[in-house]
């Protein structure tokens, strides 16, 4: 069973609108909403995200917000859980951390990787036991050469969208490696997408770490199918 996520906003339109996008980019996950308040109107509800965790039920749910009160109202739901060990909250964008950590969890990431995979959007590069990084494309802080690198081109019509970006994103969020694509953070799916890069364009893939091969060649794989697309 993999990873749900619930998502809890002011707004039930953008919780439901949310939820849609990320089920284009991973259609076997669950993903709950528990978006307004019981009456209809904007703000959020206590009983909404306790009924939504409870759909969940256990094994490892994902909760992501909007803004400030929606923290709030997740933490207390928390509170009031009856497992709450099997739920975490995400420090994450709610558009773009919930189709992360929805791509993550359609690879089989378990809880964690999921929400590394939600916080991981538009953040630094970070290695899994979060060592510090000299900068951005550099590498790990120790200045050692990558373990394992790869050069992959653009096949699909598209190039590096939305996506595709969440597809690498996801699945590298979920690995023991440290990654960079064109010198971004490969586990950040905005800073995929401001490489821009068109068809034929070259990703250039660095990696470190454990999963290093593995990480490298999970890249390599999807450019080369097209990540699906024509």
């Amino acid at each position: 069973m993999t990873v749900r996520l619930v998502v809890v906003s002011h707004s039930e339109k953008i919780a439901d609108g949310a939820a849609e996008l990320a089920a284009q980019m991973a259609p076997d996950v669950l993903v709950l909403t528990a978006g307004g308040t019981t009456d209809g109107r904007i703000g959020t509800s206590l009983e909404k995200v306790l009924a939504a965790l409870d759909k969940a039920g256990s094994g490892g749910t994902v909760i992501l917000t909007d803004l400030g009160s929606a923290v709030m109202t997740a933490e207390s739901a928390l509170e009031f859980a009856e497992d709450p060990e099997a739920m975490v909250l995400a420090d994450a964008p709610l558009v773009e951390g919930l189709v992360a950590a929805a791509v993550a969890a359609q690879g089989g990431a378990d809880m964690q990787a999921v929400k590394r995979a939600a916080e991981s959007v538009g953040g630094p590069v970070r290695h899994p036991d979060d060592s510090p990084l000299s900068a951005v494309g550099a590498g790990p802080a120790t200045g050692k050469g990558p373990d394992f690198t790869g050069d992959f081109e653009l096949v699909n019509q598209a190039g590096m969208h939305a996506r595709p970006a969440a597809k690498i994103a996801g699945g590298l969020s979920a690995l023991d490696a440290e990654v960079t694509v064109n010198g971004v953070d490969g586990a950040s799916m905005t800073g995929l997408m401001t490489l821009a890069a068109g068809k034929g364009s070259v990703l250039h893939v660095e990696a470190w770490g454990a999963d290093a091969e593995r990480a490298v060649n999970y890249v390599g794989g999807l450019v080369q199918a097209g990540f699906g697309e024509p």
